[in-house]
């Protein structure tokens, strides 16, 4: 029977299998020494470590690290011209002009795949993971697009957003949301003005990023919500709010009248208890398990604890993951290896884990794409399904072929990657193995697939490879590690966290 306790694990239940686990779901994995770091701070101690990351060294990011004015609006000069070229119909003064946008146009799309390999190499170097994973999660949950925004710098200026406020205060970073010009571009907010309101970012605030689908609300509330909203635009990389354009006169919402703006929207949708217990569901199927139905009726007492806690300490984040991660629960059996990896976590949990090289990023960012996730770029405004919607034939032979990309450094038949002649030193990984084994080579199968699977591999799974291990002739080293460790990342086992 699933434990369901909210209270402390005990120092007595911590060990090498629970700190992987929770190194796993709070961060990207870990190579087998910095899960023994974990083991010797104790439970406490561990959870801390991952969540007081402000006090770790970063690395410094700065605002003008990309171009923020490829996409800048036109001057007044260059405005002026484009409308005499227009008027006088000079055909080649407007190709001229058509051909200096679709340079820009060019120069966007690249930095936008900079902007990718940027944040694909902060997760899987940095010495703060759980910022990164925060930052992961809830780029998902207020999803936006880069193919419909089309501005990487307007891409790179959210992902920022997300980093600062990744577990600080829910209702701050809501507000912040309504004000990034990434996400009212998205959701068309910036065409919205009195007497013609835009009805996008007031459904999806209500729907999907702070109520949940059907939760509380009317549509005649979506109504008055989005009138709350006009006159919230942006103007080149910053917010604007014109009040000429923003409606000023009385709305009702969920009940409560009075001349709203956006910010007051917010603040009575967050209001309703409803929101914490949606947010809360959210991080049990992010963090705890995203089997199907999850969370179910049966673990509603502990999203609804967390929720509790949520509204206890004013939609302080920090407080409720903490819970959470200390909890008996999140370390039940169950949710040990129930969540399959998203296309992200299996790309940076193979190179953080194992220690091989990162190969290629711009092969790695071609890879998760085909596995189904591809960042700054969510499939729509609810981000991605997760959970059992990441596997089908396709995308798991791309998983494959990427485990072992990564582990080789060569290009699979079927794919165009580019090959990485950077050499993988395996040393760590042998000692990993040695100090499971106390120099016992019968022991080595089971020691490289306990340190690479969050779950025992079926029974069958376990003797076939033992079996393969022996006809290797010698201790898993060198080429034979590397062999070996093709076929244990080839098990479906490889795929869970």
């Amino acid at each position: 029977m699933m434990n369901l306790s909210m209270s402390p694990i005990s120092k007595s239940q911590w060990n090498a299998t629970t700190a992987r686990h929770l190194l796993n779901r709070a961060g990207f994995g870990g190579t087998s020494a910095q899960v023994d770091a974990l083991v010797a701070m104790g439970p406490d101690g561990a959870v801390d470590y991952l969540l007081n990351y402000d006090s770790l060294p970063e690395e410094t990011i700065s605002d003008t690290q990309f171009d923020r004015d490829i996409r800048r609006p036109l001057n007044d000069e260059e405005r002026s011209m484009v409308q005499q070229a227009r008027k006088s119909n000079d055909e080649n003064a407007l190709a001229q002009i058509q051909k200096l946008k679709n340079e820009r146009d060019g120069l966007d799309r690249k930095q936008a795949q900079e902007v990718q390999k940027w944040w694909l190499r902060r997760m899987i170097e940095t010495g703060r993971p759980f910022e990164e994973k925060m930052t992961l999660f809830w780029h998902g949950h207020f999803a936006t697009g880069y193919r419909t925004i089309e501005d990487s710098y307007h891409m790179f200026q959210q992902n920022q957003l997300f980093r600062k406020h990744a577990t600080g205060n829910f209702s701050q970073l809501v507000m912040r949301i309504l004000r990034d010009p990434a996400m009212l571009k998205y959701l068309d907010n910036d065409e919205s003005r009195k007497g013609r309101p835009n009805e996008n970012l007031a459904r999806e605030l209500m729907e999907l990023f702070v109520l949940g689908e059907g939760n509380a609300y009317t549509e005649n509330d979506i109504k008055e919500g989005a009138r709350a909203l006009t006159g919230y635009t942006f103007e080149d990389d910053a917010f604007k709010f014109k009040a000429d354009q923003h409606d000023g006169e009385t709305k009702t919402i969920l009940g409560q009248k009075g001349e709203w703006d956006g910010d007051d929207f917010a603040r009575i949708i967050l209001s309703r208890k409803e929101s914490s217990e949606f947010l809360c569901r959210k991080f049990y199927r992010f963090f705890v398990n995203d089997g199907p139905g999850m969370p179910d009726a049966k673990v509603a007492a502990v999203t609804k604890a967390l929720a509790e806690e949520l509204r206890k300490k004013q939609y302080e984040m920090k407080p409720v993951l903490r819970m959470l991660f200390r909890s008996q629960h999140f370390y039940d059996t169950a949710n040990m290896g129930s969540t399959i990896k998203s296309p992200v976590q299996l790309t940076v949990q193979t190179i953080r884990e194992l220690g091989v090289p990162p190969r290629d990023l711009s092969t790695l960012n071609s890879a998760t794409d085909l596995m189904g996730q591809s960042l700054f770029m969510p499939p729509n405004v609810k981000g991605w399904e997760c959970g059992q919607t990441w596997i089908n034939t396709s995308t798991f032979f791309v998983r494959q072929n990427l485990a072992v990309y990564l582990i080789t450094g060569k290009r699979p038949d079927a794919f165009d990657w580019d090959e990485s002649l950077a050499h993988w030193n395996t040393s760590a990984l042998e000692a990993a193995i040695a100090a499971r084994t106390s120099g016992d080579a019968s022991k080595e199968a089971d020691a490289l697939m306990d340190i690479a699977l969050a779950i025992n591999a079926s029974t069958t799974r376990r003797e076939q490879f033992k079996k393969y291990v022996q006809t290797l002739n010698g201790p898993l080293k060198g080429e034979r590690l590397v062999a070996a460790l093709c076929l244990v990342t080839a098990m479906p086992e490889y795929q869970l966290c």
